[in-house]
């Protein structure tokens, strides 16, 4: 452990919180209509799709048309990848992608998870790649912005009937938001060294003379959006531990800020639009606050090393599936923000951290992917367990639920609740049958605390839309594509409908002005109590099943035992 690693992680989410500020201002400029930069190209896409963008929907209206949007999406990726073998640039003349896998690719990057059973240069083509994949980038991401853009409004009006119009929120976001970024930050990453090319591979000489055939592609294009929108699928298989696709510390750096730049961002939109900035803040400060907290856990634990290695008189921290180039605060660095975000991408391995250092990122996805979540959905993620923190402190202190002006009633909060034991069920409930079948643990690389962890961690990675796995879990068997992709299913949409719910809920109540009776919420007391809520429903819900894997597994190492 050294000064400047530590200062390295304060510096990175210092500048990821400061850049949220301009950029969540700008969003919000962007979702109340006063950024028409391209308004003709906005209105072309309006007429073609039958759009009236003056007519907004109610909540149920803006629901089905979420469901409905993604229904679709999912069924064209699903074709694409089925008949990727007969459609264009198709360069390794690759065939169609197993039936499974190509359901559990096509709920993955449609619920904006990225979870990934295959290689991606071994077993798709371009076309699937930049028509497929990218695609599903842009739009999953932008579907969990809209929503939080309507669970936004709700909070914001008083008494209406109207959230906003989800085609023009989905247009709005990717013309205004998303596609300026990922062009930015694609060209950022080719001038640094990540190809963009439509060459499937090329041939280089090795210092040995042998010859080594080197995979290529539109590599730049899909990993800015897939940062940007946390989405996290990488286009190698080894995602941003690859030299290609993160070949340095600058890009590695840049990607760090793109995975959290949004989901930081959002939550100053929420102020802005709501007319009380410093409720945005709060919700900005505890997302900040957790990245640094636990990002230093996980760097405190990998840089103690590993106690058996040390044993054999080997000094120095736990650089096992790590990069050189990025040691170990890089490394804990991008563990924390990318489960933190709902990212998934990787530049090391989780499965080889310690066992402390890979609980990180494991309860991280855990406490909901709030901290600071998935762009969209870390917002709404986080707004529901503010519904439950105001009716905590009513509770203990005797004053009428409200946030914001809007009463907190109790089918709000039953709806909250439905939303947050959502992951549980599918986590808990798949993880123990997963561990009790003979041929589910085969696919494990690790007996005893480890192989649980590892199945625990796919199902919450699912669950959480995250994407990221411990690597040495064989997933791509029929019952982990099933229900790996079930997990992700529910973990998006079955969030998504309470979620939208409550916002009906609130968007039908007036907002009331604040009384001496309203809990404050824009102070740093809600704000420690906000993330105390958090953390108690975490470790209620999941403590005693990360007891049976990461803590004890901590333990046993300590005592020198090996599984």
């Amino acid at each position: 452990m050294t000064f400047s690693d530590w200062f390295q992680i304060l510096l990175f989410v210092a500048v990821a919180s400061a850049t949220a500020i301009p950029l969540g201002r700008y969003a919000a400029s962007v979702f109340e209509g006063r950024v028409r930069v391209l308004a003709p190209v906005e209105t072309g896409f309006y007429k073609l799709a039958g759009v009236d963008p003056a007519r907004e929907q109610g909540w149920l209206g803006y629901t089905f048309a979420v469901l409905a949007f993604n229904a679709a999406g999912f069924a064209v990726l699903y074709l694409i990848l089925r008949l990727q073998g007969v459609l264009p640039v198709n360069p390794q003349d690759f065939g169609a992608v197993d039936t499974d896998l190509a359901f559990n690719t096509a709920v993955s990057f449609t619920t904006n998870t990225n979870w990934q059973a295959y290689g991606g240069e071994t077993t798709l083509t371009h076309f699937a790649q930049m028509a497929g994949l990218t695609t599903q980038n842009f739009v999953s991401a932008a579907t969990g912005i809209a929503v939080a853009i309507a669970v936004t409004r709700a909070f914001a009006r008083s008494s209406a009937r109207t959230l906003g119009n989800f085609w023009v929120d989905l247009t709005r976001c990717t013309l205004y938001l998303l596609l300026p970024m990922a062009i930015v930050v694609a060209l950022a990453l080719v001038a640094l060294g990540v190809p963009q090319t439509l060459e499937g591979s090329f041939v280089a000489q090795t210092v040995e003379g042998a010859e080594q055939v080197i995979s290529v592609g539109p590599a730049a294009s899909q990993v800015a959006i897939k940062q940007l929108g946390t989405n996290g699928g990488g286009f190698f298989n080894v995602n941003s531990a690859h030299p290609l696709e993160n070949p340095s510390y600058w890009t590695n750096a840049l990607q760090l800020w793109a995975i959290v730049a949004i989901p930081l961002a959002l939550a100053v939109t929420f102020g802005r639009m709501t007319a009380r900035d410093r409720d945005g803040y709060v919700l900005l400060s505890v997302m900040a606050g957790a990245l640094l907290v636990f990002t230093g856990l996980a760097y405190w634990a990998e840089s103690a090393g590993n106690p058996i290695v040390q044993a054999l008189g080997v000094a120095g921290g736990n650089m096992e599936g790590k990069e050189v180039r990025f040691g170990e605060v890089m490394s804990t660095l991008w563990a924390a923000f990318t489960t933190g975000a709902s990212n998934g991408s990787v530049n090391s391995m989780h499965d080889s951290f310690t066992p402390l250092g890979g609980l990180v990122p494991l309860f991280l996805m855990q406490l909901g992917e709030i901290l600071p979540g998935g762009v969209g959905s870390g917002l709404y993620g986080m707004l529901v367990f503010a519904i439950l923190a105001v009716f905590v402190a009513g509770l203990m202190v005797g004053r009428t639920p409200e946030y914001l002006g809007k009463k907190i009633e109790a089918k709000d909060v039953k709806m909250a609740m439905l939303a947050v034991l959502v992951m549980p069920l599918f986590i808990l409930g798949f993880t123990a049958v997963s561990a009790v079948m003979p041929a589910t643990l085969a696919s494990l690389q690790d007996a005893g605390p480890h192989g649980l962890s590892e199945i625990m961690y796919a199902y919450t990675s699912g669950a959480g839309n995250n994407g990221s796995a411990f690597a040495g879990f064989g997933s791509d068997t029929y019952w982990y594509n099933t229900t790996i992709g079930l997990s992700m299913l529910f973990g998006r949409f079955a969030i998504i409908v309470p979620v939208m719910m409550i916002a009906g809920s609130l968007l039908a109540k007036p907002r009331l002005a604040p009384s001496q009776g309203t809990f404050p919420t824009d102070t740093p007391l809600f704000a420690g109590l906000l993330a105390g809520v958090i953390l108690i429903f975490g470790g209620l819900q999941f403590f005693p099943a990360l007891a049976l894997g990461p803590i004890v597994e901590h333990f046993m190492m300590l005592d020198g035992t090996l599984f």
